[in-house]
């Protein structure tokens, strides 16, 4: 047994792929009204977004989780890719939770928040 997918419920799918467009995942340009995109990444791990009316669809008792209950954690280049990310999610009209700073276990860290409110972390060891 291997993990192969990870799914993003979304309100918004084109919000949601041009948010992750911009931390580099090359998502194909989906169908009009779509509502399950997917993109492989390059370790062959997929990702998917799948639109809430559907989800709705499928689990008529679907409700939107409340906390964090699972994490995206994007490994940057370098310190400075981290900070440069993290500016990029904000110029493009995104929201920041935490700005970055350097983390007590070694990391430059900050996270942003996408469409439907998941904090997605930013990071990379310090010192590269």
């Amino acid at each position: 047994m291997k993990l192969d997918l990870i799914g993003i419920t979304s309100a918004n799918i084109a919000e949601s792929l041009r948010f992750y467009r911009l931390l580099d995942i090359e998502i194909p340009e989906p169908a009009p009204d779509e509502d399950h995109v997917e993109a492989v990444l390059p370790n062959g791990l997929r990702i998917a977004w799948d639109a809430l009316e559907m989800m709705k669809h499928i689990d008529p008792g679907w409700v939107a989780p409340i906390g964090h209950r699972m994490g995206l954690a994007f490994l940057c280049e370098s310190p400075g890719a981290v900070d440069a990310a993290y500016r990029k999610i904000l110029d493009a009209g995104f929201a920041g939770k935490m700005e970055p700073w350097d983390a007590f276990w070694g990391q430059r860290y900050a996270q942003v928040v996408d469409p439907d409110g998941n904090a997605v972390d930013l990071f990379a060891p310090l010192g590269t």
